[in-house]
């Protein structure tokens, strides 16, 4: 592949990418999520930096933001829109680090928050991905 005149990815290829991504997630687990907005940034901000207490803006490959599955059921969350962010210069920096290609990453992503949109900590995540490896 000649890489001479290649341009990295833009956040809106990245949000193309998840768009497309859940688009291809079967219906019943889409149905569940609701309405969810797609936002894709190039750094976290400082407030999430800060309340997540993460070292660097590289720490974080993406966000889950508003009411999860239950409280949407239960109507307590229902002021607050469901969103998914998804950071586009740390997904860009896996990517090279790892070799994966970037469309699995963004998928892989994106499903980790929807997880978090089903009430799934990190640690439900990761024990679910150790189970299918």
């Amino acid at each position: 592949m000649d890489w001479t005149n290649a341009e990295s990815p833009s956040l809106d290829d990245i949000e193309l990418m998840a768009r497309d991504a859940f688009a291809g997630l079967p219906e019943e687990f889409r149905a569940l999520t609701g309405d969810i907005v797609f936002m894709v940034q190039d750094f976290p901000g400082a407030d999430i930096i800060e309340d997540m207490e993460l070292e660097t803006e590289f720490d974080i490959l993406g966000l889950f933001m508003g009411p999860d599955l239950a409280a949407r059921e239960s109507g307590s969350g229902a002021a607050y829109q469901t969103m998914i962010l998804l950071y586009r210069r740390p997904i860009l920096d896996y990517w090279a680090e790892h070799g994966e290609p970037l469309g699995h990453i963004v998928r892989h992503v994106l499903i980790h928050e929807i997880g978090h949109h089903f009430g799934l900590s990190d640690d439900d995540m990761e024990a679910i991905e150790e189970r299918e490896s």
